[in-house]
């Protein structure tokens, strides 16, 4: 009279320790997967925006109302030909100067003085970057 069961009721007991197994790997998985795309798509930007050519401005120094001298220090290949920006900036933090240096040295490593002129009186000068020149 009394059937025997073949197991227990389905959805009774909750999952199986595969089942539960299953899903942590499936997440453990995702996991990693996610973590390696988003280190392959840094590599890639990284390659892609990479310069040849860096630059740190060392000093600068207003010589008078209209002109800024400042120290560059540029590394680059030496068969490479750089352009640096350099602006100037009034007490306002408007822009008063603004230079792009065309450095054709042959060498890979040097300081360069640069003289800017401006429209009024520069209170700070910045370096906003160093690139290849186009072309070469």
């Amino acid at each position: 009279m009394a059937a025997a069961r073949d197991g227990l009721p389905d959805g009774r007991y909750g999952r199986s320790a595969d089942a539960r197994t299953d899903r942590k790997l499936k997440i453990i998985g995702a996991a990693l997967g996610a973590g390696l795309l988003g280190v392959i798509a840094w590599s890639g930007v990284d390659y892609i925006t990479r310069s040849d050519v860096t630059g740190q401005l060392l000093r600068s120094k207003p010589v008078s109302d209209d002109t800024v001298e400042a120290v560059i220090e540029v590394r680059k290949d030496k068969d490479r030909t750089a352009v640096c920006t350099l602006r100037s900036l009034g007490a306002d933090g408007a822009e008063v100067g603004r230079k792009d240096v065309t450095l054709d040295r042959r060498e890979d490593h040097f300081a360069e003085l640069v003289t800017l002129r401006t429209t009024a009186h520069a209170a700070a000068t910045e370096l906003e970057g160093c690139r290849t020149a186009s072309g070469r």
